[in-house]
């Protein structure tokens, strides 16, 4: 049986084909808030790790043989890559269709506890699909913020939020920061209007609010500032601040009230 969130990984990238399907070809160079990017660079960035995942799961001697290369320089890499895969808009559409079901299928096959290599170590399949849960919300809501598009919020946000939660320390990484050894509980509301609750119940870090709200932090595409999540405790509040799910630089995040 597909694991859920292989099955949620599916059904976001079906909502991000449908959004990019309906918008007109020369809204492709469209600007993005991500500084540099356009729309075409965010479809050509989702094709190129839609591949790193399937080449983890379908083919790890493949795998570690191309990150191997692009160790020196990974940023580097990405970015020839995303130009590698930037064309005309039809064209591009058909890879990134091509490229989302070879991986989609390659996860698919795998039980969700199968470890697969990743940029840093193994990780599980489920969490790898989790990881493109991450990806597809981030860079479909700078194609959503470009295009002048409201998605539609769903409960496979929850994907996303345990993923963020599992990788806490990345926003203390990226920053040079030691993580606290303190426990958090984070107490977040799925868009059906359930509340899922993580870690120790009488922790006294604690964050709560909107699933995506809490997705929109932790891919810094909106800030703090404009957004319904609330921190008790100095280490949760200062959490807030540094928030990410992805490992690496920061990058520029968002201004408050850049987004009516």
């Amino acid at each position: 049986m597909t694991d859920p969130v292989v099955t949620a990984l599916i059904a976001e990238g079906d909502a991000l084909d449908r959004m990019v399907t309906g918008i007109a070809p020369d809204q492709w160079k469209t600007p993005t808030p991500a500084p540099g990017w356009t729309v075409s660079d965010q479809i050509a960035h989702l094709t190129f790790v839609y591949g790193l995942a399937g080449m983890a799961a379908s083919d790890p001697d493949a795998f570690k043989s191309v990150t191997e290369a692009a160790a020196k320089d990974f940023q580097g890499a990405v970015n020839a890559a995303v130009k590698q895969h930037t064309g005309a808009p039809d064209d591009m559409l058909a890879a990134f269709r091509a490229q989302r079901t070879a991986t989609e299928k390659a996860l698919a096959a795998l039980p969700g506890d199968r470890l697969v290599p990743w940029l840093v170590r193994p990780i599980p399949a489920a969490v790898l699909a989790a990881a493109g849960m991450m990806e597809l919300f981030a860079h479909g809501q700078d194609i959503a913020d470009a295009v002048g598009v409201r998605r539609e919020a769903t409960d496979r946000l929850m994907h996303v939020v345990v993923f963020a939660i599992l990788v806490q320390e990345f926003g203390y990484q990226a920053r040079g920061e030691t993580q606290p050894d303190t426990p958090f509980r984070f107490e977040i509301t799925a868009p059906s209007g359930a509340v899922h609750a993580y870690g120790p119940a009488d922790a006294e870090q604690r964050v709560s609010g909107p699933a995506e709200d809490f997705c929109l932090l932790v891919t810094r595409r909106r800030h703090r500032d404009d957004l319904k999540i609330v921190a008790v405790g100095a280490e949760a509040d200062h959490w807030l601040d540094i928030a990410q799910a992805y490992r690496g630089p920061a990058g520029e995040g968002r201004r408050p009230g850049q987004f009516a």
